[in-house]
């Protein structure tokens, strides 16, 4: 079968790969849509801390059933949302129901291979139905999850005022489900393109240089009541903290290799509460579909390229380089 494979840094090429093989328990896949993650664009550059090349791409994925292997739940062309997380069931936080952050979790395109492919088969605990989606927005959905669990872990209420550093994909997920839960929504981002896209999708959005801005102090006031952190970068990570109120939350999404330093009397001062928070569960997925099937997520507008399996080795590469105006590529099977 047809996969992308990632060999070495700036090596991308389709392959002809080894037809997937069942277990008992897992079910086959006929992959239709796949999005290009932030995390494919940094394998593809050498910028993935953890990755072993060569690898098969792809984790935010669709597909119908194609061998239901005995499945008393899904039937063959059943549509579905994949999860690309593997957790072991058996470790403290897998037993709380934390699957997301598994203490052995492997993630399908980063730990072995994924679903940038015809074919896969996954464990069914992993293949959630995707009835009243179309196949393209059930690709969108894990990516979409990330924000939703962050901001369910966040517990916000309605009228807050939240900041979200960071307009990407993540970004822009966070504040779609801040706004569903009812808070008020502002971005910070350096990225023209990405203020202009938030603006767009309704949001108030302003860029580093604007901070001290009298429009920008308005909503800020004396601090945010919940601040997210979505750009994957220490300075920014480091600096968000001070836009949080006193008594307010502040939630690290992005994530990286490196040292978060604050100083500690600070944190104490404002009796700050920090989380983390790492990819998502199923009550996430579950929001993330109602909310597509209500048409609360403009996903017509967060699909902003498109692509084939075929053209990957030429359009992967040049996306890596000029992202400008892009939000969401979907590749097409």
């Amino acid at each position: 079968m047809r996969a992308i494979s990632c060999i070495a840094p700036g090596d991308i090429t389709l392959i002809e790969a080894p037809e997937p093989r069942l277990q008992p328990g897992w079910i086959m896949v006929e992959v239709r849509h796949i999005g290009i993650c932030g995390t494919d664009y940094h394998i593809y550059s050498g910028h993935h801390p953890f990755l072993q090349y060569p690898r098969v791409l792809g984790h935010e994925l669709s597909g119908v059933v194609a061998d239901p292997n005995g499945s008393r739940v899904l039937a063959a062309g059943d549509p579905v949302v994949i999860n690309p997380y593997l957790p072991c069931y058996e470790c403290p936080a897998c037993r709380e129901g934390k699957t997301n952050c598994c203490e052995k979790l492997s993630v399908i395109g980063v730990h072995s291979d994924g679903g940038m492919a015809e074919r896969i088969v996954l464990p069914e605990a992993n293949l959630y139905k995707a009835d009243g989606l179309s196949l393209r927005d059930a690709a969108m959905v894990e990516f979409l999850a990330i924000g939703a669990h962050a901001v369910r872990r966040t517990g916000l209420h309605p009228g807050q005022r939240v900041l979200v550093v960071g307009g990407g994909p993540i970004g822009l997920g966070v504040a779609f489900f801040a706004a569903i839960a009812g808070a008020d929504v502002t971005i910070l981002d350096a990225a023209a393109d990405k203020r202009e896209s938030a603006q767009g999708f309704g949001f108030a959005a302003f860029g580093l240089d604007e901070m001290e801005d009298a429009a920008f102090h308005a909503v800020r006031r004396t601090g945010f009541d919940a601040v997210f952190d979505a750009t994957g970068s220490i300075r920014a990570m480091n600096a968000s903290l001070f836009q949080v109120r006193n008594g307010g939350a502040y939630t690290l999404v992005g994530v990286i290799t490196g040292d978060l330093v604050w100083p500690d009397a600070e944190v104490h001062r404002r009796e700050l509460t920090i989380r983390a928070s790492r990819n998502a569960t199923i009550e996430d997925f579950d929001h993330v579909m109602n909310a597509i099937r209500q048409g609360r997520i403009p996903t017509d507008r967060l699909a902003t390229h498109a692509t084939t399996l075929d053209r990957v080795p030429q359009d992967l590469p040049r996306w890596a380089q000029a992202r400008e105006g892009l939000i969401k590529a979907i590749i097409t099977v």
